[in-house]
């Protein structure tokens, strides 16, 4: 990979796209120049997804894209973009999803704090952004639960927990169980329950959310398996999690008293 650095660290950005021939090339030729690698990768489109972003990495340079046969889910798209800029030496890696829903001036913001050390993980929080009230209301409203229902699963301070617009530092993603991931909607959620789970600092900052009026493939199912199946298996992790630790902290205790006793 060849090496633009940004403070001294590679910066790799992620595209997943599904069916995303006419709005892929945008992204790939708006990313900014000081990203080291690009890696679109074609979930299993059935267009020209995949001619069309590499169309557009021909012309910026430093772009791979790799197809899915099959249609597998966002999340498993992004646990193969991590994996192959992993593997091609990012320091730091990003995503900007492949419908043009994410500013690019907006990814120094995010990318900067983990190319810092301060966090493992930034996802971009469209909620504190002044224009947040260009979300479609039925996505406000969901957000806002959805992300409600996080806080309490994951004990994270997370404000917008379905934004995709994220970076994550490359050891992190090599940490994490991404054979694991949720492949569809609902990643988000899991992949903040897995950063919690093995103890990575997350952090939010403000990003302008873009709508043109494009229809949402997501669905109240959708929200149904996020609340009810994800979300519930970290809650059980964090409980069993606190039990442990408090089995622990006793057996420790009663382990000083006999000493204290014997002594």
């Amino acid at each position: 990979m060849g090496r633009v650095m940004r403070s001294g660290k590679s910066v790799a950005v992620v595209v997943p796209a599904f069916n995303e021939s006419e709005r892929v090339g945008r992204v790939v030729s708006r990313i900014p120049e000081w990203v080291d690698l690009v890696v679109v990768v074609d979930d299993g489109s059935r267009d020209a997804t995949a001619h069309a972003a590499g169309d557009a990495g021909a012309r910026r340079g430093r772009t791979v894209v790799v197809r899915h046969a099959v249609n597998r889910g966002v999340g498993a798209a992004i646990a193969t973009g991590y994996r192959e800029a992993a593997r091609s030496g990012a320091d730091v890696v990003a995503v900007m999803a492949g419908d043009d829903q994410m500013d690019p001036d907006d990814l120094a913001a995010v990318v900067d704090p983990v190319v810092a050390g301060h966090a493992a993980y930034i996802k971009g929080n469209r909620f504190q952004h002044a224009e947040r009230r260009r979300m479609p209301l039925a996505r406000r409203v969901a957000g806002r639960v959805l992300a409600s229902l996080t806080r309490a699963a994951t004990d994270l301070v997370i404000d917008d927990s379905q934004c995709g617009y994220t970076a994550i530092s490359a050891h992190a993603a090599r940490a994490l169980p991404l054979d694991d991931l949720w492949p569809r909607y609902g990643y988000p959620n899991d992949l903040l329950g897995m950063l919690a789970a093995h103890g990575f600092a997350v952090g939010e900052v403000s990003v302008r959310p873009v709508y043109a009026g494009e229809r949402s493939g997501v669905r109240g199912w959708h929200a149904a398996v996020v609340a009810f199946v994800i979300l519930r298996r970290w809650t059980k992790t964090r409980v069993s999690a606190r039990r442990r630790e408090r089995r622990t902290a006793s057996a420790s205790l009663s382990a000083f008293r006999t000493r204290w006793r014997v002594r």
